[in-house]
């Protein structure tokens, strides 16, 4: 009888051994249950983050891009339009944006447009000029109303001067355009002596923030 007792016993402690044991697997299993939870919580909190910081950062939006480029136009005695504000520059491969056609500064394409002289038959992308700006070039535009007998004369000029681009904007809102980084003016044809004056003062001018950088081995068309 006593040797039963005690068999009982044994079994009794060894089944209640065994519940403590299961009850600890259980406890254990819920604890890295929910630290797991956690840490996948956490990792798609940060990279919710990390995703909206890339699309707030890549300048493929365009109120970012609008932020990038905050500012207006303060037009100084001489005529010549001057952007009073925040011009970007970072290398973005999406459009911009920018707040004025054509555009005088902010992110743009990483390969500019040659810019030696080269007059363009067809529009070309306002993010690949604009990086020819920051290289210190003018930009020479113009739209459909422009005479072509003008459009003909700023040509043959913009072939014989280095750091000059040319080319058709038809969004512009006045006929003839000269831009430069950070500043732009209208002129009345290819004879108005503002031209010449714009080319002087802002060809590789002051105002060019890479000055000496490449007007070749960029895009050609």
């Amino acid at each position: 009888m006593g040797s039963a007792k005690k068999s009982s016993a044994a079994r009794t402690a060894r089944i209640e051994e065994m519940r403590r044991a299961e009850q600890a697997r259980e406890r254990r299993n819920r604890i890295l249950t929910v630290a797991a939870s956690v840490v996948v919580v956490a990792g798609l909190v940060v990279g919710g983050v990390v995703l909206i910081q890339s699309q707030s950062d890549d300048g493929g939006g365009s109120a970012a891009d609008d932020a990038k480029s905050a500012g207006k136009f303060v037009t100084d005695a001489d005529g010549v339009r001057a952007w009073k504000g925040t011009l970007g520059r970072e290398h973005v491969t999406k459009s911009v944006d920018y707040p004025v056609t054509p555009p005088v500064g902010g992110d743009h394409h990483p390969v500019w447009m040659n810019c030696d002289g080269d007059v363009y038959e067809d529009e070309i992308n306002s993010t690949n000029a604009v990086h020819s700006l920051e290289h210190g070039a003018v930009w020479v535009t113009y739209n459909g109303d422009a005479p072509k007998a003008d459009v003909e004369a700023l040509a043959a000029k913009v072939k014989k001067t280095p750091y000059t681009l040319m080319s058709p904007v038809d969004g512009q809102k006045d006929p003839i355009v000269l831009t430069a980084w950070g500043h732009q003016r209208t002129v009345t044809g290819a004879a108005d002596p503002a031209v010449d004056v714009f080319l002087a003062k802002f060809v590789q001018g002051r105002q060019t923030p890479e000055p000496g950088a490449a007007c070749t081995n960029g895009l050609s068309k």
